[in-house]
């Protein structure tokens, strides 16, 4: 699958488990707010079980493969964390995903995080743009 929207990618989101990849998403806001392509790794990379149910292994390369064209090579690159060698980002990814697990906060609802989908879908935010 293709994802050729933010409400196309929205819909997976909402059917995922979004109260994880939500605060997932805030705890990497928090340690890194500049880094919109990072937080944004972190909230879809739950859209795997999503789009292949019950194969977790297909699970993350699926969900690369379906944010590439929309949110570019570096989310995917982020996205698929799992099968390649860890960088600093991946390795905060994986902390802000385990932290996410346990942590008990409030970290707001999906709507939150349209705008910077869409503006990292239109290519206007690069890495410390917005803040």
């Amino acid at each position: 699958m293709e994802l050729r929207s933010v409400e196309e990618l929205m819909d997976l989101l909402y059917a995922g488990r979004h109260r994880h990849a939500l605060r997932t998403a805030a705890l990497l806001r928090r340690s890194r707010p500049a880094d919109k392509e990072l937080q944004l790794a972190g909230l879809v990379r739950g859209i795997g079980p999503v789009l292949c149910p019950g194969d977790e292994a297909a699970g993350a390369g699926s969900a690369a493969e379906a944010v590439r064209p929309l949110l570019g090579e570096r989310v995917a690159r982020l996205v698929r964390a799992d099968t390649g060698p860890a960088d600093d980002d991946v390795l905060r990814l994986r902390q802000a995903e385990e932290e996410g697990r346990t942590a008990a906060f409030d970290a707001g609802v999906l709507e939150d995080w349209r705008t910077v989908l869409e503006l990292v879908a239109a290519g206007r935010c690069r890495l410390g743009a917005v803040d």
